[in-house]
């Protein structure tokens, strides 16, 4: 068995049982922290698919900011009282576990009957070769240099527009 197909089983293993888990919990803290073990397997996923730039981005945005972001939102809020929201709501409970078991349905499907194709396409090849870190950098700075630099030169007005304003208000 590849070495590649044991790392997909694992990070596979590890994000569909976290994101579960994630759902199932009842402390909305807890749910927040598998959310972030889920992430992880995802960007490990992204490596396998050889999509570097995007495994990072995984875990420098999702994991990071993003959570910090969901962790503060769900430290300010109260969560007792969303907890009698579904108390009594048997029909919504019995539509989500029917589509539930009509998604697992099709993905068993997709799995279990589906043929990948064993031999890489030019156009794949050259997909995988699009998604790393590389020929992200030398597009970027080649051909989008003018729009790199442009959305540059925009965030840093935004950023002194912010102090500035922030500095009027404290005089």
């Amino acid at each position: 068995m590849p070495f590649e197909i044991i790392l997909f089983v694992f990070f596979a293993l590890i994000a569909a049982v976290s994101s579960v888990v994630m759902v199932t919990r009842p402390n909305p803290v807890m749910s927040a922290i598998f959310l972030v073990i889920n992430f992880f397997a995802l960007a490990g996923l992204y490596l396998l698919l050889h999509a570097q730039f995007i495994s990072v981005v995984q875990v420098i945005v999702y994991a990071g900011a993003i959570m910090v972001l969901f962790l503060f939102v769900l430290m300010l809020l109260n969560s007792k009282s969303e907890q009698k929201l579904l108390s009594g709501q048997k029909k919504i409970k019995v539509f989500a576990i029917v589509l539930a078991a009509f998604v697992f349905i099709q993905i068993a499907y997709l799995i279990f009957f589906s043929s990948p194709s064993r031999s890489l396409s030019p156009d794949v090849a050259a997909s995988i070769k699009a998604g790393t870190v590389e020929e992200i950098g030398r597009q970027l700075y080649t051909g989008y240099i003018l729009p790199f630099e442009a959305a540059g030169f925009l965030l840093l007005a935004a950023t002194i527009g912010a102090l500035v304003l922030a500095k009027k208000k404290f005089n």
